[in-house]
């Protein structure tokens, strides 16, 4: 079995079907994914200038680290979107701010499309963040978007994340923000299984 063939979670939406996730496969899947996020709508992303080497190095590292994961988002059979999953004690946040037991962090991007889905992008972050609070050990996700993002600030309120502060770091000023189980079961009704 592949990594390609490896879903480890998968969610339904009522209008917008199925939604689910695999590990990305580093070389496999390099090529779609460096098409992703050298997209223009990629910016926050951080990648813009990456080759496609640069993107196969980048998910390879992610693939060797214990603390790091990323997984390639399906829509109803087609890849749609991208997640990484990290430990903040390790990754991205470490020495940033008090870790929590049960903290994980989380980045994600949808795939550039020409022609937007209503509500797409939403029911996207709540399946990574069903997909996060599945795991039992799992208490608190934790972000770091772009303080100029406010796009994605406004998804993250949705499903339940709350602004903690301002943080700088060598890439950009980060709001960092949480979410507890409890916040985001309250702002979706979803229950993670």
């Amino acid at each position: 079995m592949t990594t390609a063939d490896t879903t480890v979670f998968t969610r339904g939406d009522a209008e917008l079907g199925t939604f689910s996730l695999r590990p990305v496969d580093p070389l496999t899947d390099a090529e779609l994914l460096h098409t992703w996020v050298t997209h223009p709508k990629a910016a926050f992303y951080l990648l813009q200038d990456a080759t496609l080497p640069d993107v196969e190095r980048e998910f390879m590292d992610i693939a060797a680290s214990p603390h790091h994961d990323a997984f390639l988002g399906h829509h109803n059979g087609e890849p749609a979107f991208l997640t990484e999953r990290y430990d903040p004690r390790h990754v991205e946040l470490a020495g940033l701010y008090p870790h929590a037991d049960g903290d994980i962090g989380m980045h994600f991007l949808c795939a550039p499309t020409g022609a937007p889905v209503h509500g797409f992008t939403r029911a996207v972050l709540t399946t990574v963040m069903a997909m996060l609070f599945a795991d039992p050990g799992t208490h608190r996700v934790v972000v770091e978007p772009d303080v100029r993002n406010t796009a994605v600030h406004a998804l993250n309120e949705a499903v339940g994340f709350r602004v903690e502060t301002t943080l700088t770091k060598p890439e950009k000023e980060a709001l960092l923000s949480f979410c507890t189980r409890e916040q985001f079961q309250a702002a979706t009704g979803v229950t993670p299984a």
